[in-house]
Protein backbone atom coordinates (compact mmCIF):
# COMPACT_ATOMS: atom_id res chain seq x y z
CA UNK A 1 0.00 0.00 0.00
CA UNK A 2 1.07 3.35 -1.09
CA UNK A 3 1.53 6.31 1.05
CA UNK A 4 0.01 8.23 -1.65
CA UNK A 5 -1.34 7.90 -5.47
CA UNK A 6 0.72 10.78 -6.68
CA UNK A 7 3.70 12.72 -5.30
CA UNK A 8 4.33 16.22 -6.64
CA UNK A 9 7.84 17.81 -6.05
CA UNK A 10 7.34 21.39 -6.01
CA UNK A 11 4.80 23.33 -4.98
CA UNK A 12 5.14 26.38 -7.49
CA UNK A 13 2.61 26.67 -10.09
CA UNK A 14 3.40 24.04 -12.37
CA UNK A 15 3.45 21.31 -9.71
CA UNK A 16 -0.23 23.63 -7.89
CA UNK A 17 -2.05 23.70 -10.94
CA UNK A 18 -1.33 19.45 -11.83
CA UNK A 19 -2.72 19.08 -8.14
CA UNK A 20 -5.63 21.41 -8.81
CA UNK A 21 -6.47 19.33 -12.48
CA UNK A 22 -6.42 16.21 -10.48
CA UNK A 23 -8.39 17.86 -7.54
CA UNK A 24 -11.68 15.75 -8.37
CA UNK A 25 -10.01 12.93 -10.06
CA UNK A 26 -10.24 10.50 -6.65
CA UNK A 27 -6.74 9.98 -5.95
CA UNK A 28 -4.52 10.90 -2.96
CA UNK A 29 -2.29 13.68 -3.51
CA UNK A 30 0.47 14.58 -2.12
CA UNK A 31 2.30 18.34 -3.06
CA UNK A 32 6.26 18.42 -1.29
CA UNK A 33 8.05 21.72 -1.74
CA UNK A 34 11.37 22.55 -0.03
CA UNK A 35 10.27 26.13 0.55
CA UNK A 36 8.22 27.88 3.18
CA UNK A 37 4.92 28.73 1.98
CA UNK A 38 5.50 32.32 1.23
CA UNK A 39 8.78 31.82 -0.53
CA UNK A 40 6.68 30.55 -3.99
CA UNK A 41 3.46 33.26 -3.20
CA UNK A 42 5.47 36.67 -3.09
CA UNK A 43 7.76 35.95 -6.49
CA UNK A 44 7.38 39.67 -8.34
CA UNK A 45 8.37 38.47 -11.93
CA UNK A 46 6.26 38.72 -14.48
CA UNK A 47 4.83 35.32 -16.63
CA UNK A 48 3.57 36.33 -20.61
CA UNK A 49 0.91 33.92 -20.55
CA UNK A 50 -0.27 32.74 -23.76
CA UNK A 51 -4.20 32.88 -24.53
CA UNK A 52 -4.10 28.95 -24.55
CA UNK A 53 -2.91 29.62 -20.98
CA UNK A 54 -5.69 31.55 -19.72
CA UNK A 55 -8.46 29.21 -21.17
CA UNK A 56 -6.14 25.83 -19.23
CA UNK A 57 -6.42 28.72 -15.87
CA UNK A 58 -10.16 29.38 -16.40
CA UNK A 59 -11.04 25.53 -16.60
CA UNK A 60 -9.15 25.20 -13.03
CA UNK A 61 -11.26 28.23 -11.80
CA UNK A 62 -8.48 30.82 -10.98
CA UNK A 63 -8.45 33.02 -13.69
CA UNK A 64 -11.19 35.57 -12.36
CA UNK A 65 -8.48 36.24 -8.74
CA UNK A 66 -5.32 37.33 -11.27
CA UNK A 67 -5.12 41.16 -12.26
CA UNK A 68 -3.78 40.15 -15.48
CA UNK A 69 -3.33 42.59 -18.51
CA UNK A 70 -3.92 41.60 -21.66
CA UNK A 71 -1.26 42.02 -25.19
CA UNK A 72 -3.46 42.99 -27.70
CA UNK A 73 -0.56 43.70 -29.85
CA UNK A 74 2.91 42.62 -30.35
CA UNK A 75 5.20 44.57 -32.65
CA UNK A 76 8.10 42.95 -33.76
CA UNK A 77 11.45 44.39 -35.01
CA UNK A 78 14.88 44.16 -35.38
CA UNK A 79 17.49 47.14 -34.54
CA UNK A 80 19.76 48.14 -37.25
CA UNK A 81 17.93 46.60 -40.08
CA UNK A 82 14.82 47.02 -41.74
CA UNK A 83 11.33 44.98 -41.90
CA UNK A 84 8.65 44.57 -38.80
CA UNK A 85 5.28 43.22 -38.54
CA UNK A 86 2.61 43.61 -36.06
CA UNK A 87 0.65 40.74 -34.82
CA UNK A 88 -2.99 41.93 -33.23
CA UNK A 89 -5.43 40.37 -31.37
CA UNK A 90 -8.75 41.23 -33.57
CA UNK A 91 -7.47 39.66 -36.42
CA UNK A 92 -7.65 36.18 -35.01
CA UNK A 93 -10.95 36.77 -33.08
CA UNK A 94 -8.91 36.53 -29.85
CA UNK A 95 -9.92 38.88 -26.49
CA UNK A 96 -5.87 38.98 -26.30
CA UNK A 97 -2.61 37.54 -27.91
CA UNK A 98 -2.05 36.65 -24.12
CA UNK A 99 -1.85 38.47 -21.12
CA UNK A 100 0.76 39.45 -18.22
CA UNK A 101 0.46 38.14 -14.34
CA UNK A 102 2.21 38.10 -11.47
CA UNK A 103 4.13 35.26 -10.87
CA UNK A 104 3.77 35.31 -7.07
CA UNK A 105 -0.08 36.39 -7.42
CA UNK A 106 -0.60 33.10 -9.41
CA UNK A 107 0.75 30.68 -7.16
CA UNK A 108 -0.96 32.05 -4.14
CA UNK A 109 -4.39 31.60 -6.16
CA UNK A 110 -3.28 28.60 -6.81
CA UNK A 111 -2.61 27.60 -3.65
CA UNK A 112 -5.53 28.87 -2.53
CA UNK A 113 -7.42 26.80 -4.61
CA UNK A 114 -5.57 23.83 -3.62
CA UNK A 115 -5.79 24.04 -0.47
CA UNK A 116 -9.67 24.45 -0.88
CA UNK A 117 -9.94 21.23 -2.67
CA UNK A 118 -8.11 19.48 0.08
CA UNK A 119 -5.48 18.22 -1.70
CA UNK A 120 -1.60 18.22 1.59
CA UNK A 121 0.80 20.22 0.61
CA UNK A 122 3.77 19.63 2.85
CA UNK A 123 6.01 22.84 2.90
CA UNK A 124 9.40 22.74 3.73
CA UNK A 125 10.02 18.85 3.11
CA UNK A 126 13.26 18.06 1.39
CA UNK A 127 12.43 15.09 -1.36
CA UNK A 128 15.66 12.72 -2.17
CA UNK A 129 16.74 9.56 -3.12
CA UNK A 130 13.49 8.85 -5.75
CA UNK A 131 13.69 5.09 -7.05
CA UNK A 132 11.11 3.10 -8.78
CA UNK A 133 10.35 -0.19 -8.81
CA UNK A 134 7.33 -2.65 -10.82
CA UNK A 135 4.47 -1.24 -8.35
CA UNK A 136 5.50 1.92 -6.72
CA UNK A 137 7.77 4.88 -6.61
CA UNK A 138 10.02 5.02 -3.50
CA UNK A 139 11.52 8.82 -1.84
CA UNK A 140 12.35 10.32 1.28
CA UNK A 141 10.38 13.24 2.51
CA UNK A 142 12.60 14.69 5.28
CA UNK A 143 14.75 11.80 5.09
CA UNK A 144 11.63 9.87 6.25
CA UNK A 145 10.09 6.51 3.39
CA UNK A 146 7.55 7.75 1.22
CA UNK A 147 5.93 5.81 -1.64
CA UNK A 148 3.37 6.51 -4.31
CA UNK A 149 2.30 5.16 -7.48
CA UNK A 150 3.95 7.55 -9.52
CA UNK A 151 6.14 10.84 -8.89
CA UNK A 152 6.11 13.92 -10.47
CA UNK A 153 8.77 15.97 -10.65
CA UNK A 154 7.72 19.67 -11.29
CA UNK A 155 10.51 22.08 -9.75
CA UNK A 156 14.31 22.31 -10.17
CA UNK A 157 16.42 21.77 -13.08
CA UNK A 158 16.38 19.19 -15.96
CA UNK A 159 19.58 17.69 -14.41
CA UNK A 160 22.85 16.22 -15.88
CA UNK A 161 23.41 13.47 -17.71
CA UNK A 162 23.00 11.71 -21.30
CA UNK A 163 19.72 12.16 -20.85
CA UNK A 164 19.83 15.94 -20.69
CA UNK A 165 20.89 18.49 -23.62
CA UNK A 166 22.53 21.49 -22.68
CA UNK A 167 23.21 24.89 -24.57
CA UNK A 168 24.92 27.95 -22.73
CA UNK A 169 23.57 31.27 -24.67
CA UNK A 170 26.04 33.32 -23.17
CA UNK A 171 23.86 35.84 -22.39
CA UNK A 172 21.97 37.00 -19.58
CA UNK A 173 18.45 38.53 -18.88
CA UNK A 174 17.95 42.05 -16.90
CA UNK A 175 14.71 41.88 -15.56
CA UNK A 176 13.08 45.41 -14.05
CA UNK A 177 9.38 47.04 -14.52
CA UNK A 178 9.75 50.30 -16.27
CA UNK A 179 6.89 52.91 -16.36
CA UNK A 180 6.06 54.52 -20.23
CA UNK A 181 5.41 58.01 -19.93
CA UNK A 182 2.32 57.95 -22.55
CA UNK A 183 0.91 54.09 -20.83
CA UNK A 184 1.21 51.30 -22.94
CA UNK A 185 -2.00 51.01 -24.68
CA UNK A 186 -1.54 46.78 -24.08
CA UNK A 187 1.24 47.06 -27.13
CA UNK A 188 3.78 44.82 -26.57
CA UNK A 189 7.10 45.51 -28.09
CA UNK A 190 9.68 42.74 -28.88
CA UNK A 191 13.09 44.51 -30.12
CA UNK A 192 15.68 42.08 -31.56
CA UNK A 193 19.27 42.84 -31.17
CA UNK A 194 22.62 41.56 -31.87
CA UNK A 195 23.46 40.55 -28.80
CA UNK A 196 19.85 39.71 -28.00
CA UNK A 197 16.08 41.10 -27.66
CA UNK A 198 14.05 43.04 -25.38
CA UNK A 199 10.94 42.56 -24.66
CA UNK A 200 8.15 45.23 -23.11
CA UNK A 201 5.24 43.30 -22.01
CA UNK A 202 2.31 45.29 -20.51
CA UNK A 203 1.99 45.02 -16.89
CA UNK A 204 -0.50 47.06 -14.78
CA UNK A 205 0.31 50.38 -15.70
CA UNK A 206 4.58 49.39 -16.57
CA UNK A 207 6.21 47.35 -18.62
CA UNK A 208 7.84 44.12 -17.41
CA UNK A 209 11.08 44.74 -19.31
CA UNK A 210 13.18 41.43 -20.41
CA UNK A 211 16.78 42.88 -21.61
CA UNK A 212 18.95 40.19 -23.84
CA UNK A 213 22.86 40.90 -23.73
CA UNK A 214 26.25 39.11 -23.55
CA UNK A 215 27.95 38.62 -19.67
CA UNK A 216 30.40 41.59 -20.96
CA UNK A 217 27.42 43.92 -21.46
CA UNK A 218 25.41 42.43 -18.14
CA UNK A 219 28.71 43.44 -16.31
CA UNK A 220 28.31 46.88 -17.77
CA UNK A 221 24.92 47.49 -17.43
CA UNK A 222 25.59 46.53 -13.84
CA UNK A 223 27.11 49.68 -13.15
CA UNK A 224 24.47 52.05 -14.95
CA UNK A 225 22.58 54.09 -12.44
CA UNK A 226 18.68 54.21 -13.37
CA UNK A 227 18.57 56.83 -15.29
CA UNK A 228 21.57 55.87 -17.66
CA UNK A 229 20.08 52.25 -17.17
CA UNK A 230 16.68 53.76 -18.48
CA UNK A 231 18.41 55.73 -21.39
CA UNK A 232 20.38 52.16 -22.46
CA UNK A 233 16.36 50.77 -22.79
CA UNK A 234 15.31 54.01 -24.37
CA UNK A 235 18.17 53.87 -27.29
CA UNK A 236 17.49 50.29 -27.50
CA UNK A 237 13.29 50.73 -28.07
CA UNK A 238 14.19 53.62 -29.88
CA UNK A 239 11.06 56.15 -30.24
CA UNK A 240 8.32 53.56 -30.29
CA UNK A 241 7.41 54.50 -26.74
CA UNK A 242 8.79 56.84 -24.21
CA UNK A 243 9.81 55.18 -21.09
CA UNK A 244 10.08 57.52 -17.90
CA UNK A 245 10.79 55.69 -14.72
CA UNK A 246 12.94 51.99 -14.13
CA UNK A 247 12.45 49.82 -10.94
CA UNK A 248 14.71 47.23 -8.94
CA UNK A 249 16.72 45.01 -11.73
CA UNK A 250 17.42 41.54 -11.32
CA UNK A 251 20.00 39.58 -13.03
CA UNK A 252 20.24 36.15 -14.40
CA UNK A 253 22.10 33.38 -16.82
CA UNK A 254 20.46 31.78 -19.99
CA UNK A 255 20.60 28.40 -21.21
CA UNK A 256 19.29 26.27 -22.80
CA UNK A 257 18.38 22.65 -20.96
CA UNK A 258 15.79 19.98 -21.84
CA UNK A 259 15.40 16.43 -21.02
CA UNK A 260 14.95 14.17 -24.04
CA UNK A 261 12.22 11.98 -22.90
CA UNK A 262 10.04 13.01 -19.67
CA UNK A 263 9.24 10.05 -18.86
CA UNK A 264 10.96 7.15 -16.71
CA UNK A 265 9.64 3.91 -14.33
CA UNK A 266 6.63 5.73 -12.14
CA UNK A 267 8.12 9.18 -12.68
CA UNK A 268 7.71 12.64 -14.82
CA UNK A 269 9.42 15.76 -15.38
CA UNK A 270 7.23 19.05 -15.60
CA UNK A 271 8.19 22.56 -16.01
CA UNK A 272 11.62 23.73 -15.49
CA UNK A 273 12.59 20.12 -14.52
CA UNK A 274 11.79 18.97 -18.00
CA UNK A 275 13.01 22.22 -19.73
CA UNK A 276 14.44 25.45 -19.68
CA UNK A 277 14.08 27.72 -22.25
CA UNK A 278 15.44 30.86 -23.62
CA UNK A 279 12.80 33.79 -22.79
CA UNK A 280 12.58 34.89 -26.35
CA UNK A 281 8.75 35.15 -27.06
CA UNK A 282 7.69 34.05 -23.36
CA UNK A 283 7.33 30.13 -24.72
CA UNK A 284 8.63 28.16 -21.41
CA UNK A 285 5.56 28.47 -18.87
CA UNK A 286 3.69 28.20 -21.23
CA UNK A 287 4.88 24.83 -22.29
CA UNK A 288 4.79 23.81 -18.94
CA UNK A 289 0.93 24.42 -18.75
CA UNK A 290 0.42 22.36 -22.41
CA UNK A 291 2.27 19.73 -20.51
CA UNK A 292 0.47 19.72 -17.26
CA UNK A 293 -2.50 19.94 -18.79
CA UNK A 294 -2.26 16.55 -21.26
CA UNK A 295 -0.85 15.19 -18.17
CA UNK A 296 -3.91 15.86 -16.17
CA UNK A 297 -6.44 14.21 -18.96
CA UNK A 298 -4.29 11.43 -19.18
CA UNK A 299 -4.17 10.36 -15.11
CA UNK A 300 -7.48 11.55 -14.38
CA UNK A 301 -9.40 8.22 -15.14
CA UNK A 302 -6.10 5.44 -14.73
CA UNK A 303 -6.45 2.81 -12.43
CA UNK A 304 -2.96 3.44 -12.24
CA UNK A 305 -1.26 6.62 -12.77
CA UNK A 306 2.62 5.06 -13.04
CA UNK A 307 1.69 2.80 -15.66
CA UNK A 308 4.62 2.65 -18.16
CA UNK A 309 2.24 2.56 -20.72
CA UNK A 310 0.66 5.18 -19.96
CA UNK A 311 3.31 7.60 -19.38
CA UNK A 312 5.33 6.54 -22.85
CA UNK A 313 2.11 7.08 -24.38
CA UNK A 314 1.79 11.20 -23.05
CA UNK A 315 5.18 11.77 -23.72
CA UNK A 316 4.83 10.80 -26.85
CA UNK A 317 2.21 12.88 -27.41
CA UNK A 318 3.54 15.49 -26.08
CA UNK A 319 6.98 15.05 -28.47
CA UNK A 320 5.65 17.16 -31.72
CA UNK A 321 5.11 20.61 -28.97
CA UNK A 322 7.86 20.55 -27.34
CA UNK A 323 10.49 20.00 -29.85
CA UNK A 324 8.31 22.60 -32.13
CA UNK A 325 8.26 25.16 -29.18
CA UNK A 326 12.55 24.19 -27.69
CA UNK A 327 12.94 24.52 -31.55
CA UNK A 328 11.36 27.50 -32.07
CA UNK A 329 13.08 29.75 -29.05
CA UNK A 330 15.93 28.23 -29.84
CA UNK A 331 15.87 29.15 -33.81
CA UNK A 332 15.06 32.99 -32.75
CA UNK A 333 18.23 33.51 -31.20
CA UNK A 334 20.35 31.76 -33.78
CA UNK A 335 18.62 33.99 -36.06
CA UNK A 336 18.29 37.04 -34.58
CA UNK A 337 20.90 37.19 -32.27
CA UNK A 338 24.07 38.31 -33.85
CA UNK A 339 25.37 41.07 -36.78
CA UNK A 340 25.68 39.01 -39.84
CA UNK A 341 25.09 41.28 -42.81
CA UNK A 342 23.46 38.91 -44.95
CA UNK A 343 21.16 37.27 -42.14
CA UNK A 344 20.01 40.78 -41.35
CA UNK A 345 18.81 41.46 -44.99
CA UNK A 346 17.44 37.99 -44.39
CA UNK A 347 15.52 38.75 -40.90
CA UNK A 348 14.04 41.79 -42.52
CA UNK A 349 13.26 40.14 -45.66
CA UNK A 350 10.98 37.69 -43.52
CA UNK A 351 9.60 40.28 -41.34
CA UNK A 352 8.53 41.96 -43.86
CA UNK A 353 7.01 39.04 -45.33
CA UNK A 354 5.43 38.20 -42.80
CA UNK A 355 3.76 41.45 -42.21
CA UNK A 356 2.50 41.01 -45.63
CA UNK A 357 0.93 37.95 -45.42
CA UNK A 358 -2.44 37.78 -42.97
CA UNK A 359 -2.64 33.66 -43.10
CA UNK A 360 1.48 33.64 -42.24
CA UNK A 361 0.95 35.99 -39.39
CA UNK A 362 -2.53 34.30 -38.13
CA UNK A 363 0.06 30.88 -38.23
CA UNK A 364 2.91 32.23 -36.20
CA UNK A 365 0.06 33.98 -33.48
CA UNK A 366 -1.62 30.62 -33.36
CA UNK A 367 1.66 29.04 -32.61
CA UNK A 368 2.66 31.26 -30.10
CA UNK A 369 -0.91 31.21 -28.47
CA UNK A 370 -1.12 27.27 -28.56
CA UNK A 371 1.73 25.87 -29.71
CA UNK A 372 2.74 23.32 -31.85
CA UNK A 373 -0.73 21.88 -31.82
CA UNK A 374 -3.89 23.23 -32.27
CA UNK A 375 -6.15 23.60 -28.79
CA UNK A 376 -6.60 21.62 -26.79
Amino acid sequence: MSDADILIVGGGPAGLALALSLADSGKHIVVADARDRDAVTTDPRALALAHGSRLILEELGVWRELDATPIETIHVSQRGGFGRTVLRANELGVPALGHVVSAGVLAAALRRAVEAAGIEVRDNTQVGAITADTHTAGATLNNKPFSARLVVRAEGAPGEGEAVKTRDYRQHALIANVTPRDGHGNLAFERFTPEGPLALLPFGRDYASVLVVSGETADRLATLDDVAYLEHLQNTIGGRTTLSAVGPRVRYPLALRYRESTAGPRTVWLGNAAQTLHPVAGQGFNLALRDMHTLACALRDAADPGDAALLAAWARNRRLDRAGTIGFTDGLIRVFANDCAPLSLARGLGLTALDLCPPLRGFVARRMMFGARAWP
